[in-house]
């Protein structure tokens, strides 16, 4: 196989080190909050918090890359590469993957024929662990073809979901609507947490965990709900854990998966949820993506 660049778009979550272990590039950007310097934290999450607290009545805003940015990447990767992927958040709730498809329209016929733009239907660390995927798909097929019908077959098999402290950070991001904010925020007030997870690549409501003050055992019971009869017929699942500054309950969740399905599951990275999904679900969410697959 000749040599293929993977680029995902600054929507998704990865740390340092997975990124460097699979050669993923991640597009950098960074939001505008002019009130940020004026606020108390060591991450953008606890500078949220502090916001609230002092009554700041704005949050950082955020823009998927701009056509500018993603030729810069394009160009970039093609200088050493025979060929570019890029994965994008979904395109049902994102123009990142049109803006994609418009910058490789600048280019050359011959050169566009290099360029593929891929949209995962996801979001946050499901983009990263269908990278991952990616990077192990093109070391085992013989033509560029063959990878994207492979990559694209493994799409389907992504599952993401997350649990909030507060829905009113996602609807001011426009992630989801007010009617489901509202509804989510009556259900926290009596006891109720909802799991939201992507659907048909838009963020919807999965189901209610009564009494769920512990996120992490919520959201394992999730993974085992959905995927009961699987893991009962030996499949296995690839695990990437981000968290917008709730490392104990990241950490907890690895510990469930590891503890129960020691050689079912295989957690790829914990990372800080990149800020472009953060600002939009708030401090102390805790999300998970899991790629199911016949064997680790």
């Amino acid at each position: 196989m000749e040599r293929v660049a993977v680029i995902v778009c600054n929507f998704a979550s990865i740390d340092e080190a997975t990124s460097n272990k699979y050669n993923i590039v991640q597009i950098a950007s960074k939001p505008y909050w002019p009130e940020e310097d004026s606020l108390v934290g060591e991450n953008i999450f606890q500078k949220m918090r502090d916001a609230l607290k002092k009554g700041v009545n704005s949050a950082p805003k955020t823009s998927q890359p701009s056509m500018g940015t993603f030729k810069k990447y394009f160009e970039e990767a093609l200088k050493s590469n025979d060929y570019v992927i890029c994965i994008t958040i979904s395109s049902k709730i994102s123009g990142t993957y049109n803006a994609a498809l418009q910058t490789k329209k600048l280019f050359s016929p011959e050169m566009q024929e290099k360029i593929h733009i891929i949209d995962s239907n996801n979001i946050d660390a499901a983009e990263s662990l269908l990278a991952i995927k990616a990077v192990e798909i093109i070391k085992n097929e013989e033509n560029i073809s063959g990878v994207i019908e492979k990559i694209n077959s493994f799409i389907p098999k992504l599952y993401f979901y997350g649990m909030t402290e507060n829905p009113d950070q996602m609807e001011a991001g426009g992630r989801i609507s007010h009617v489901l904010a509202a509804i989510l925020s009556q259900m926290q007030k009596i006891g109720m947490r909802p799991i939201l997870h992507m659907e048909d690549g838009v963020v919807k409501a999965a189901n209610l965990k009564m009494h769920a003050k512990d996120i992490s055992d919520a959201l394992f019971r999730q993974f085992e709900d959905k995927n009961k009869e699987a893991l009962s017929a030996g499949k296995t699942y690839r695990v990437a854990i981000s968290h917008a500054d709730n490392t104990l309950g990241a950490e907890k969740l690895k510990a469930l998966f590891e503890s129960k399905y020691p050689s079912q599951t295989k957690i790829e990275f914990i990372s800080m949820t990149g800020v472009f999904i953060g600002s939009h679900v708030g401090p102390g969410t805790l999300m998970c993506c899991t790629l199911e697959e016949d064997k680790i």
